[in-house]
């Protein structure tokens, strides 16, 4: 039985993961550069600095979502009219979706500048740790410009299937990063100290070198020219802004409703301890690494679903999108029991403090029971965007995570006694009611399709 699946599914398996692997690396960009800032500080700083990093990546991420979901609606209408052969519509769109994530970065710097820096005094955290956490907040939140024209530029680029230009830059920059924390934080070649401040600095800088990077690629290469003819900087129209907007809205409040979760999961974890926030954050970082890696895939999926879409291949986009699931599914079993197998070891590569150790070996045996989860809704997700059904899977998402997830964390995680492994529970009994829906969603809506076809 296998075997014939395999052979059902073997030229998909190759044509999505060509595409994938390259997304994979520069999706898994944006949670290593956190990964690495929690490394860097977690060594070289101690466990109070490392708790300030867990509660700005926390409160930061839903910023990041946000940001990213919008410049994601980009991806299936550039797939979508490439399918189509519409190429003076993909460089009218690409105009568009930089003016439209200009605006949204600056209005996410000015929330957090003036929303979440304000707030974090009264959330009930160790005033130590927010000491720590305000000016790496402010650094994070100044990035977030050169971040949105470097994502603009990655998801015109990906929409039309060249993937690999974006992994090089995402590979680069984090590289830099790291090197510049390291130098920043420890206080190396005659530059002071910085401490924490430090991953705040050498994150600006390598967003703001990637932005360049990725921007002077599309706008230069021979390979855009046909597409970038009717780009325009600071071109925007009622007509595209809406059809960008009515995507790039609910996916980045499907992202949101999910990070938000985890961010509000952390918030109840420091009420809890320090400690028991640090160790949250060393857990979290690494099971955001393999949601990055499942993301990648979810958004090859999204590009080949669009433009299957746009060519009315239904059965063909059916058989991609179960290809990826499959492919997804593969992946995160094996990630799954490297958390569970290895749960005692991955914490020392942020930390050498025992109590923070000893509590997050605790967390990835349950991150490795959600991985499956986790990565079957992201999937979902992707293949969903890519034929336009974004509208119910933000509902789905939301009543995953904010009236099941968090409600039942709760419950379990402090009133029940349970502490920061009950939190984690209810997040997994989240993950596992968005899963089940988003696939029930996608069975219903490519049967559709096929039908009427």
């Amino acid at each position: 039985m296998l075997t014939n699946l395999y052979a059902k599914y073997k030229p998909f398996y190759a044509d999505n993961l060509r595409l994938a692997l390259p997304i994979v690396v520069s999706q898994l960009g944006h949670t290593l550069v956190h990964l690495a800032d929690s490394i860097i500080v977690g060594h070289f700083a101690g466990t109070i600095q490392l708790a300030a990093v867990s509660l700005v990546n926390s409160l930061f991420m839903l910023v990041l979502v946000l940001g990213l979901g919008i410049s994601y609606g980009l991806t299936p209408l550039i797939a979508q009219e490439n399918g189509r052969k519409n190429y003076y519509e993909c460089g009218k769109l690409l105009s568009n979706s930089l003016v439209i994530n200009i605006i949204t970065s600056i209005i996410l710097y000015i929330f957090v500048h003036f929303g979440t820096l304000l707030a974090i005094d009264h959330i009930g955290q160790s005033p130590e740790v927010v000491a720590y956490a305000k000016p790496y907040l402010g650094y994070l939140a100044i990035s977030i410009l050169p971040l949105m024209i470097f994502q603009t530029f990655k998801q015109f680029a990906e929409g039309l299937g060249f993937t690999k230009q974006a992994m090089f830059v995402s590979i680069w920059g984090n590289l830099l990063n790291i090197i510049l924390g390291i130098i920043f934080v420890k206080g190396m070649f005659g530059i002071a100290p910085m401490g924490v401040k430090g991953v705040g600095l050498s994150t600006l800088i390598d967003r703001s070198l990637m932005a360049i990077a990725m921007s002077t690629y599309v706008l230069r290469s021979k390979y855009f020219k046909e597409y970038t003819k009717s780009f325009r900087i600071g071109l925007i129209d009622k007509v595209r802004t809406l059809k960008i907007a009515k995507i790039g809205t609910p996916v980045a409040l499907q992202y949101s409703f999910e990070i938000s979760a985890f961010s509000g999961a952390a918030i109840l974890i420091g009420t809890i301890g320090a400690i028991e926030q640090a160790a949250h954050q060393v857990a979290i970082n690494l099971a955001s690494v393999t949601y990055m890696m499942a993301s990648g895939i979810a958004s090859a999926a999204t590009i080949k679903t669009g433009n299957n879409f746009g060519k009315k291949h239904f059965s063909d986009l059916r058989k991609s999108a179960i290809a990826s699931y499959h492919v997804t599914l593969l992946f995160m079993t094996v990630t799954a029991l490297l958390f569970i197998l290895a749960n005692n070891f991955l914490p020392y590569i942020y930390t050498e403090d025992t109590a923070v150790i000893t509590i997050a070996a605790q967390l990835l045996i349950i991150a490795g029971f959600f991985q499956l989860f986790d990565g079957t809704q992201v999937v979902g997700l992707g293949v969903l965007r890519g034929i336009g059904d974004v509208n119910i899977p933000t509902l789905i998402t939301f009543i995953a995570y904010w009236i099941i997830g968090i409600p039942l964390g709760y419950v379990l995680g402090i009133q029940l006694g349970f502490g920061v492994n009950g939190i984690w529970y209810g997040l997994t009994f989240g993950l596992l009611t968005a899963s089940t829906l988003l696939f029930f969603r996608f069975q219903n809506k490519t049967k559709v399709l096929i039908e009427k076809a």
